[in-house]
């Protein structure tokens, strides 16, 4: 099982389709579209902060025992990474220390619930891919959600670049499996050949050294 990681707009749902493509295996993607508490979270983050991470809490325990059925299946973003977006939600006074008690909680006794018999409780691999802050501003800008949009809810600002910020020591204590790290900033793998082909390389390279 292999996930992705990285802030909004590092391209996380481009390059699980890209491997999924390349392993020829399946993708699972974040629930956004289809999402209805997300546009209500940026309305009122204070509000739905605990209801989106509950949400997110379940779809991602789907996809991850889904996962666990095939070899070399990537998820967009997972159960492993959200700690660290609620954690900062809690911070800026959205959660309280109650809430962010009860979804830990939950979280540990959902992941007692996965098929320890023949898998870890852990991804086999995670790419962590890494961008700047001005990259993702421009990302998120580029794909157009209204309601991610900075010129429209400034306050996003603040949220983006704390998020952006975290994911450097969050990447750096994980160690709950094998890791790697894609510069999206350097390796443009989403309009760039060359720079896709580089990356699927460097994921293949690193595959084999986990097999081996």
């Amino acid at each position: 099982m292999i996930v992705l990681a990285g802030t909004i707009g590092a391209g996380k749902t481009s390059l699980t389709q890209m491997i999924a493509e390349h392993l020829g295996t399946k993708a699972f993607y974040e629930s956004v579209d289809d999402n209805k508490v997300l546009p209500l979270f940026y309305q009122n983050p204070k509000k739905y902060a605990f209801l989106l991470q509950i949400y997110f809490l379940n779809k991602r325990f789907d996809e991850i025992k889904a996962a666990f059925d095939n070899d070399n299946n990537v998820l967009d973003r997972s159960i492993f990474e959200d700690p660290l977006l609620f954690k900062l939600n809690a911070d800026m006074g959205r959660a309280t220390t109650t809430e962010v008690n009860v979804y830990n909680d939950l979280l540990a006794n959902m992941m007692q619930e996965l098929p320890f018999e023949s898998h870890q409780k852990a991804p086999d691999l995670l790419i962590h891919i890494r961008v700047s802050f001005d990259t993702m501003l421009e990302r998120i800008q580029k794909r157009g959600r209204p309601y991610e949009q900075v010129s429209t809810n400034p306050d996003l600002y603040d949220y983006y670049k704390q998020l952006n910020n975290r994911y450097e020591d969050w990447y750096a204590n994980y160690n709950a499996s094998p890791k790697m790290q894609i510069d999206g900033d350097c390796l443009n793998f989403v309009d760039d050949a060359a720079a896709r082909a580089e990356v699927l390389g460097m994921v293949d390279t690193k595959i084999a050294e986990i097999r081996a």
